[in-house]
């Protein structure tokens, strides 16, 4: 690695925020405390079959009766959970984390082979679920044994113990019950929750979350003024996703912010509706996700938001303008990975509330850029090719260090030696930092081909061909670009397309946008449907195989 000056560094008051005491704290104390504040206020509101809401007390004391029952069931470290966004999610990962475990929140739309690996690699020998979802997801590999009812487990407390335990939440400092109870207060760098990625360029992998990790991330959203108390947020982003486990769950039961839950994010006129009757003022996503309201959703259905996050993928061009003048709310992207618990930075509607940032204070968000970086971060721009640190400007990799940042995946200290350089984690994600401190991502350094040195965007490519071609109203992605060896060149691109097009028009279109020879596609590939992942992301793997065999 180069060495490092100060200049080439960006600092978001990190030494400050490392000193934070709740860092070392624990997940179930925090939430503990926090739940039993809010003993009367409604948290969560359930959308899944009719409306049911829960206050902090009784999500309390049920997951306290259940954690109970769940430290009968296994000695393991790990418990699985298959729930979609509902009080049952809420519940059984508050139960696991008090009962001192880890949550496992499995992600079911992986393919049974590969959810079973999942299982064998995290120790799993306890699945928290209910009928009604175990009826919905056949396919799911459920074992022979092990698998735990949540709601009947639930129903078959002694009503008193319920009855005794809510008395007790009412009538004592939280603290002090918290104590009494033997509720785990330190955690520090422990394990606290572990996600699988999805997988998008290679086997899944499992990320091991600290509490530190959970905790401060939660703290650096909180610093940023974005999800206070007062704005009411639609979860329905699963929750074996970073964003649905840390940002729709965790976050808003640590720092009071109140949820509508909606089972699915495919489910617009659903979503649509919640949003509605719930006056909900804040909507996460991805643009793959949101793309859809706009054909789908009247106007009026979503008038109270104040705004909707997007992440994990580049927001197309034009779509965040499209966004605020159909729906009149504030269309906001940021940016984070599993590997940073999720939130690295995001754009705000509001000036940043802390002076920590260079340029311009009173500019809270930039069109393009992913926002700034949340509190409590250090950042640096590595050369590609030799990981020496290049000028906070100029295009290369981008290397991230704070509270937030994951420490290992599970069992492969190969993996993790590859993107991980003591605590500074390799995103693998090209970008840059303008003079005000805003961070722009290129695109992943997997997403780009070395074509005759040049180091060539498929994103870029991809983003003419769909305004060419008018696919930005397009449900779902329609092409795609992949890379694949050549002998002349060092690689060639392919385009992979969901619809009839001529290699002769594609050259056309990409010239007359201004793109060189190097970036036009030598092959086109007619597939039936571009693969993707269950979050709408491009699968890459499957991209990368199809452009191989073509």
């Amino acid at each position: 690695m180069g060495m490092s000056t100060p200049s080439n560094r960006m600092d978001i008051g990190a030494a400050a925020f490392k000193q934070r005491p709740e860092l070392e704290s624990h997940l179930a104390w925090e939430c503990f405390v926090s739940l039993a504040k809010a003993a009367g206020k409604v948290v969560v509101t359930d959308h899944t079959m009719q409306r049911r809401e829960m206050k902090g007390g009784l999500l309390l004391a049920l997951a306290w009766s259940l954690s109970r029952k769940i430290n009968q069931l296994t000695d393991r470290e790990r418990v699985g959970i298959v729930f979609p966004p509902g009080i049952g999610a809420y519940v059984a990962n508050v139960a696991v984390v008090l009962a001192g475990k880890v949550p496992v929140n499995l992600n079911f739309t992986l393919g049974a082979y590969t959810v079973d690996a999942c299982i064998t690699k995290a120790d799993i020998d306890c699945l928290l679920t209910a009928p009604a979802v175990q009826s919905r997801m056949p396919e799911f590999p459920w074992p022979d044994s092990g698998v735990v009812d949540v709601v009947e487990t639930l129903k078959a407390l002694p009503k008193w113990q319920t009855v005794a335990l809510l008395a007790a939440i009412r009538a004592m400092p939280a603290k002090l019950l918290a104590t009494l109870l033997k509720v785990p207060s330190v955690g520090g760098d422990t394990e606290a929750g572990l996600l699988f990625t999805s997988g998008s360029s290679g086997e899944p992998k499992g990320v091991v979350l600290t509490h530190r990790n959970i905790l401060g991330n939660c703290a650096q959203i909180d610093a940023a003024q974005l999800l206070t108390a007062s704005e009411k947020v639609v979860a329905n982003l699963p929750i074996f996703h970073s964003f649905g486990f840390t940002v729709t769950l965790w976050y808003p039961l640590l720092k009071g912010c109140p949820v509508a839950t909606v089972p699915s994010p495919l489910e617009i006129k659903k979503v649509a509706e919640v949003v509605h009757s719930e006056q909900a003022t804040v909507l996460v996503g991805t643009p793959t996700f949101l793309k859809p309201y706009l054909k789908k959703v009247k106007p009026e259905k979503l008038a109270s938001l104040n705004f909707v996050i997007a992440g994990a993928e580049k927001t197309p061009e034009g779509f965040a303008d499209l966004w605020e003048s159909t729906f009149g709310s504030h269309y906001l992207e940021g940016y984070g990975l599993t590997e940073t618990t999720p939130v690295v930075s995001v754009n705000l509607p509001h000036a940043p509330p802390e002076r920590l940032y260079p340029g311009d204070p009173s500019v809270g968000n930039k069109r393009g850029s992913v926002g700034r970086l949340l509190a409590g971060h250090e950042a640096r721009i590595l050369n590609p090719d030799t990981q020496e640190d290049w000028p906070l400007d100029a295009v290369g990799l981008l290397a991230l260090k704070g509270p937030n940042i994951f420490g290992a995946y599970l069992d492969e200290p190969d993996r993790t030696a590859e993107v991980k350089d003591g605590e500074w984690f390799i995103t693998g994600d090209l970008a840059r930092f303008d003079d005000d401190g805003f961070l722009f991502i290129e695109g992943r350094l997997s997403r780009f081909s070395k074509i005759g040195g040049e180091m060539v965007p498929h994103g870029t490519i991809e983003e003419v061909l769909v305004k060419a071609y008018d696919l930005l109203d397009a449900d779902r992605p329609m092409l795609a670009i992949a890379g694949r060896p050549d002998a002349a060149k060092g690689e060639a691109l392919v385009l992979l397309t969901a619809i009839e097009v001529e290699l002769a028009e594609v050259r056309e279109k990409l010239t007359e946008a201004g793109l060189t020879n190097l970036w036009i596609p030598k092959v086109i590939c007619q597939v039936e449907h571009i693969p993707t992942l269950a979050t709408g992301k491009l699968d890459l793997r499957q991209i990368k195989e199809i452009a191989l065999e073509a």
